[in-house]
């Protein structure tokens, strides 16, 4: 697969210098900075614009171009109540539930989908009550439970990499009192795959009626299938199900925080006695030109899935075989341990995703600009062609 490479010669070798500095980084480090990980321990210096710049970002699972236009003139107008306790937000709350056709009472705001996981484990985990979900997923939920000194109870992917839910429905019942929620995240954050919504209505009318569930739909905007459905449905049914959602994705509000959950109002009411109301004015205004936006949100789908597409095409041509995804990543098996593949992209200045224990012969790699892909590819081709040559000479 070829990319169109629009960089100039200029453009590469003033990025050379700042690249050259991201060399001297640790992997830690520099997974610190990019991955936004590393609170525990600050790594030795602070990334500079140009060093971070220079890099090629596939390992965070962003939406790659940006906010569109409307969402960043809306924040750019918001900015007149940065000063401000009480502001107008653009009834936010009502335009998500508006979006959804649900109450306001349903919905629930969070710094990021990220703050509202954590909230759900303050709400419903504790020493005595653990937390249930697919191994590997998003590890977010399971540290928060480590936080609160109880562990999870997590279920193996099938051989094919899909969630096992009859074993998840077995294992909750097996643990259903010292299980405090179901933590699913549909399409999955490694593999991309998807539960299909009869799998996921089994998931739900056969778990204890009083069980809560966590449905993480952060990449639901990138499924292109009618074999799956959001699960908001079942929240109209007033079953204890509780749907996260982003703005970080397909609408590129990362940096910018924003999230919500749409659940029953009594498990809204009890997971806000957990927050901290850290949602900015100004996001809140991006949020809703977001929703209003429909045309660029499909933009980036398309050029999303299109990439990602042409990518594991090439990598299938070289030999390397994808895991079938609907986010806008995928897992390529790679055939040998990933954490020193992941450090030789880094030597090029790319970062792709962290490893994910137990695939540990899988690389996630994010969907990044015609650019950055390009980028990737020729990487690939130079790190895989030079280790097989090393090996063939042992």
């Amino acid at each position: 697969m070829d990319f169109p490479n629009p960089v100039s010669r200029r453009r590469f070798l003033g990025g050379a210098a700042a690249t050259a500095g991201i060399l001297t980084l640790s992997p830690s480090e520099l997974a610190a900075m990019i991955q936004g990980q590393g609170q525990a321990q600050a790594p030795r210096r602070t990334i500079t614009e140009a060093e971070y710049d220079a890099i090629a970002k596939i390992g965070n699972n962003e939406n790659c171009w940006g906010p569109p236009e409307s969402v960043t003139q809306a924040m750019i107008k918001a900015m007149k109540y940065g000063n401000r306790y009480g502001y107008p937000d653009g009834n936010i709350v009502q335009e998500i539930a508006n979006h959804h056709g649900v109450k306001a009472e349903n919905v629930l705001l969070g710094a990021g989908s990220g703050e509202l996981l954590d909230v759900v484990g303050l709400t419903f985990l504790n020493p005595d009550k653990k937390v249930v979900g697919s191994d590997p997923s998003y590890g977010s939920v399971y540290q928060q439970a480590t936080t609160i000194k109880t562990e999870a109870i997590r279920v193996p992917l099938l051989p094919d990499y899909r969630q096992d839910i009859p074993a998840l429905i077995k294992a909750t019942k097996l643990h259903y009192r010292e299980t405090g929620f179901v933590y699913v995240c549909n399409p999955n954050n490694p593999t991309g795959q998807i539960i299909p919504k009869r799998e996921m209505k089994k998931l739900v009318e056969e778990l204890p009626e009083d069980m809560p569930i966590l449905i993480d739909e952060a990449y639901h905007h990138f499924v292109d299938t009618s074999d799956y459905e959001t699960s908001v449905p079942y929240v109209l049914e007033g079953r204890p199900v509780i749907i996260a959602r982003t703005f970080s994705k397909i609408a590129a509000l990362a940096g910018m925080r924003l999230g919500y959950v749409i659940t029953t109002p009594e498990i809204a009411r009890k997971m806000r006695a957990h927050q901290t109301g850290t949602v900015n004015a100004v996001v809140k205004w991006g949020g809703v030109a977001a929703l209003k936006d429909t045309a660029a949100m499909e933009s980036v789908k398309k050029k999303t899935i299109a990439l990602r597409e042409a990518t594991v095409r090439d990598l299938k041509g070289l030999g390397y075989e994808s895991i079938p995804s609907h986010g806008n990543f995928f897992m390529v098996h790679i055939k040998r341990p990933v954490v020193p593949v992941i450090d030789a992209f880094r030597a090029k200045g790319i970062i792709v995703g962290r490893p994910f224990p137990p695939m540990l012969e899988h690389l996630r790699v994010s969907i990044g600009t015609e650019e950055e892909m390009g980028r990737f590819s020729k990487a690939f081709r130079e790190i895989f062609t030079t280790t097989s040559a090393a090996g063939s000479k042992g």
